[in-house]
């Protein structure tokens, strides 16, 4: 346990790519099996739900430290972080002469930590009173984040597979291929996990790694090759999906690899028809009358397991299918797209089934003709378009130079900065959470929250301001004096009851800081409300 807590440690401070991929590959190697499974899952993103109450945690704190609850909160706010606040107030460093080490990874996780919500309240005090007994500073602080749940360290799957791939020699594939789906951490799995790559049982119901699209910052004309080279589409605004057909089962798994099955009865009924042994890659997406609605109609869908007759009818979904991985059991991600495209255009036009679409290739004489598509993106409901390489392979993870997404620009409106909150972790000094309003009438309304967008220098000058113009505090929050305007960059807007402004944003971060405007400058909620799309069609 202590040697995984030091790795995470290491991890958090480290910042070069490949550095991390070798303090990864240096564990793995030296780890025993089960640990390394375990460290695989838990930084590969299967991190266990949180376990307890955040109150409980601050109860036991307060017991560990000997320190008065107003203190304990007070520190809290201070140093934003409660994993880290546990780590600093819970005593002197363990040195394993008054108490047994805690044991190895897997058994920590197995035996103590999942283990945890069937006990009773007093258990799980006893039991965390222990655990930070016989732990040091950096293992009360990974087990904080696990307990917590903010287990973020800047680690990827895919920079799990590629430190795997380096301690083990297998290729980063055939691993991110392994590790699809719900991979059970143990002795045995990391045993399947590592066998020679002509062994073992088929894939099962479970997904492919996703090939995932790299932004296109310049015009299409800079790709090389000619216009013809390139497929181009429209890029939806859904869930991208793999629907699995294989023997007489239907497994439907979003691009997170979670199983997605139940929530749309309708998909897999429609699955059904393809053959055993086919594999879709596609967006799933609120669809009526051959057009998508807004994407939160389907939101509405995503949290509920078992929807009913009349949530299937006020919200119909379709899946448009935009590559075929796997083809009457033959794995055709070698194969060049072009081939898989015709593949899939045959095997949908003989489906007809409505649920199943193919998404339609684009056509464009040139690149200037598809620069008027993009401009047509927003209207028909699109983020903009796909551009793919026709001869390119289906491959694995983020790899630049096949597949491009060319976006249309965001939506941005000036706003002024009524709020402020610590971050946490590195930042947890600095307030670096804002919440920003625009102007209904003479009053300003909060209409969106960003912590992303802002260089360095200017979050340390950005927090030197908002101290001494602090008006209010709300517990770790402050209402500052609104004077601070900024540009802010959305995806999308829609009206919402949820929201006292009558409006969601989606993925709001800071263009820049507006220095030169002042907050009269700011835009209003008319102009906001103007912008957003119904929830609904008519």
């Amino acid at each position: 346990m202590q040697r995984f807590a030091a790795l995470y440690r290491r991890l958090d401070t480290l910042t070069a790519t490949s550095a991390k991929v070798a303090a990864l590959a240096d564990y793995l190697t030296a780890a025993p099996a089960a640990d390394a499974a375990w460290a695989i899952a838990l930084l590969g993103g299967q991190r266990p739900r949180r376990l307890l109450r955040a109150g409980e945690l601050r109860t036991a704190l307060v017991s560990a430290s000997g320190l008065p609850e107003w203190l304990v909160e007070h520190s809290h706010h201070h140093v934003g972080d409660l994993a880290e606040t546990v780590a600093l107030l819970t005593g002197n460093e363990c040195d394993g002469s008054r108490a047994p080490p805690l044991p190895t990874l897997a058994r920590f996780v197995e035996d103590e930590l999942l283990t945890l919500p069937a006990l009773d309240e007093a258990g799980r005090q006893a039991r965390l009173l222990d655990w930070w007994r016989r732990a040091d500073r950096d293992t009360r602080f990974l087990i904080g984040k696990l307990l917590t749940g903010g287990f973020r360290v800047g680690v990827s799957q895919r920079l799990v597979t590629q430190a795997l791939a380096q301690a083990s020699g297998l290729p980063v594939e055939l691993l991110a291929e392994r590790l699809a789906g719900r991979w059970q951490p143990g002795e045995r799995a990391m045993a399947a996990l590592l066998r020679p790559a002509h062994a073992g049982d088929g894939p099962g119901e479970r997904p492919y790694p996703f090939f995932l699209a790299s932004p296109l910052s310049d015009t299409p004309s800079s790709l090389p090759g000619a216009r013809e080279d390139w497929l181009a589409e429209w890029k939806w605004d859904g869930i991208r999906v793999q629907v699995i057909r294989r023997g007489d089962t239907v497994a439907l798994w979003s691009r997170g690899e979670e199983r997605l099955d139940g929530r749309f009865p309708e998909i897999e009924a429609a699955a059904l028809a393809l053959p055993p042994g086919t594999v879709l890659d596609g967006e799933l997406l609120a669809w009526r009358d051959d057009a998508p609605l807004p994407f939160n109609v389907l939101q509405k869908r995503i949290g509920r397991l078992r929807p009913s007759a009349r949530s299937q009818a006020e919200q119909p979904v379709a899946v448009l299918a935009y590559d075929l991985l796997e083809w009457r059991g033959e794995d055709l991600r070698e194969a060049p797209l072009r081939h898989r495209r015709q593949t899939l255009a045959d095997c949908l036009a003989t489906l007809a089934a409505p649920r199943l679409r193919l998404s339609p290739a684009l056509p464009a004489a040139d690149w200037q003709a598809l620069a008027r598509h993009r401009e047509d993106a927003r209207s028909r409901g699109v983020e903009g378009l796909m551009l793919k390489r026709l001869d390119s392979p289906y491959r694995a993870g983020r790899r630049r130079g096949d597949w491009w997404k060319w976006k249309i620009d965001p939506y941005t409106l000036d706003c002024v900065l009524v709020y402020a909150q610590a971050g946490h972790g590195r930042r947890a000094t600095l307030y670096t959470d804002y919440t920003f309003a625009v102007w209904d009438g003479d009053a300003l309304v909060p209409v969106a929250k960003a912590y992303s967008g802002l260089s360095d220098a200017e979050i340390l000058s950005l927090d030197r301001w908002i101290r001494p113009h602090t008006r209010e505090r709300f517990g770790p929050v402050r209402a500052v004096e609104p004077v601070q305007v900024f540009e802010l960059a959305f995806e999308g807007i829609a009206s919402s009851n949820r929201h006292k402004s009558g409006v969601a944003v989606r993925f709001p971060r800071i263009l820049r800081w507006r220095t030169d405007k002042t907050a009269a400058d700011a835009d209003t909620l008319a102009t906001l409300r103007a912008l957003a799309m119904p929830s609904a069609p008519p």
